[in-house]
C-alpha cells in the first residue's frame, strides 16, 4: 500500500501553490479541482493540473487529482481531460461524494476506455472514495467492494456534518453540547471497518483551524489509535505532525520487529507455537499485530535498532 500519512490538498486554481507543494514532504499530494476551485475557474484548473503534472516534479509522493462530484456537470471532462493529458503522471483520482457504489464503477469504466483509447496501461491509475454524507456511509461496505481500483476511503467531515444536521461551523471539534465521548467515534469506525474488510486505506478528513496545531495533533491522534492510514493536511505546517502522529515510535517499531524476528524463529527452529518474549507471551496474533507496526514503520523510513537473540 502506498504511503498516506500526511494528504496535502492543493487548489488546481492556483499555479504557485501547485510548484510550492513540489517542494512538500507530504506522503501524498491532491491537486483539486472541487471545493477549492470556484465555478467559473474549473475549466482554468484542469489545465493547470495537467500541466503541474506534465512539467513538475512529484518524484516521492503519491500523486491524485480530486475530480468534482457526479452531481455536477464537470466531473465526465474533468476525469478525460486530466487522463488524457497526464495519465501517465497520475497515481489516483479521488470521487467526492461519493454515494453508492454506482458512483465508483461509473468512474472505473471511463478510466477503462480512456487507458485503451491512449494505449495506458489498464487499471493502473487507482481511485480514492470520498464519504461525505449519510448515504455514502450507509452503503460504506458496498463502495468498498465496487472497484479493484479502489485504494482508500476518506472521510469528508464538513459535507458529513452538514448532511446529518450536526449543530457545528468548526470541523473537527466536538460539537457544543456533546460533553462526553467522541462525535464522531461512529463515523469513523464504519469507514474504518468498510476499508478494512476490503484491504483498503482509511483517511482521515481534514482540521480546518490551520494555526491550532495543538487541535491538529488531537484529532490526528484519535484517528491514528484507531487505525486510520493517515489524515488531510490542508497546510504545510501541518504535515510534519501528520507524519509524526500517523509513524509508529522507534520504541515500538524497534518491538514489532523483534516479536516478528522471535515468531520466526520459535515456529521454525524450536516449533513452538506460543512462547515468551521476555516478560511478554507471543502467538500468531502477536505475528498480526506486529506485522502492521512493523508495516508502518517502514513505510515512514525507520531503521531498526537492535536484533533478536535467542
Amino acid at each position: 500500500m502506498r504511503a498516506r500519512r500526511s494528504c496535502l490538498a492543493v487548489p488546481g486554481s492556483n499555479p504557485r501553490f501547485l510548484e510550492k507543494a513540489q517542494g512538500i514532504a507530504a506522503d501524498e499530494v491532491f491537486l483539486d479541482l472541487e471545493d477549492s476551485v470556484a465555478p467559473g475557474a474549473k475549466e482554468e484548473a484542469r489545465r493547470n493540473v495537467v500541466g503541474a503534472l506534465r512539467e513538475g516534479d512529484w518524484t516521492g509522493r503519491t500523486v491524485v487529482v480530486r475530480v468534482n462530484d457526479l452531481t455536477t456537470q464537470w466531473t465526465y471532462r474533468d476525469v478525460i481531460d486530466v487522463v488524457e493529458g497526464a495519465g501517465d503522471r497520475l497515481d489516483c483520482l479521488m470521487l467526492p461524494k461519493v454515494q453508492d457504489a454506482a458512483h465508483v464503477v461509473w468512474l472505473d469504466t471511463l478510466l477503462g476506455q480512456i487507458e485503451r483509447a491512449n494505449g495506458l496501461p489498464e487499471g493502473r491509475i487507482g481511485i480514492e472514495a470520498q464519504i461525505e454524507n449519510a448515504r455514502g456511509l450507509v452503503n460504506a461496505d458496498d463502495i468498498a467492494a465496487s472497484s479493484p481500483r479502489l485504494e482508500t476511503l476518506v472521510f469528508g467531515p464538513a459535507d458529513f456534518m452538514a448532511s446529518i444536521g450536526m449543530r457545528t461551523l468548526v470541523v473537527g471539534r466536538q460539537p457544543p453540547g456533546y460533553d462526553e465521548g467522541d462525535a464522531y467515534h461512529y463515523i469513523l469506525m464504519r469507514i474504518l471497518m468498510a476499508a478494512r474488510a476490503h484491504d483498503l486505506q482509511a483517511i482521515d478528513g481534514p482540521y480546518l483551524q490551520i494555526r491550532d496545531l495543538d487541535g491538529f495533533r488531537a484529532v490526528a491522534r484519535r484517528a491514528a489509535a484507531l487505525g486510520f492510514d493517515g489524515k488531510w493536511v490542508l497546510h504545510p505546517t501541518q504535515v510534519e505532525t501528520a507524519n509524526e502522529v500517523f509513524s509508529p515510535s522507534q520504541e515500538d517499531y524497534d518491538h514489532a520487529e523483534l516479536i516478528l524476528d522471535a515468531y520466526e524463529y520459535y515456529t521454525t527452529v524450536e516449533k513452538r507455537g506460543a512462547v515468551m518474549l521476555g516478560d511478554e507471551m507471543i502467538d500468531e496474533a502477536s505475528r498480526k499485530m506486529a506485522l502492521v507496526v512493523a508495516a508502518k514503520g517502514r513505510a515512514a523510513g525507520l531503521r531498526r535498532t537492535g536484533v533478536f537473540t535467542p
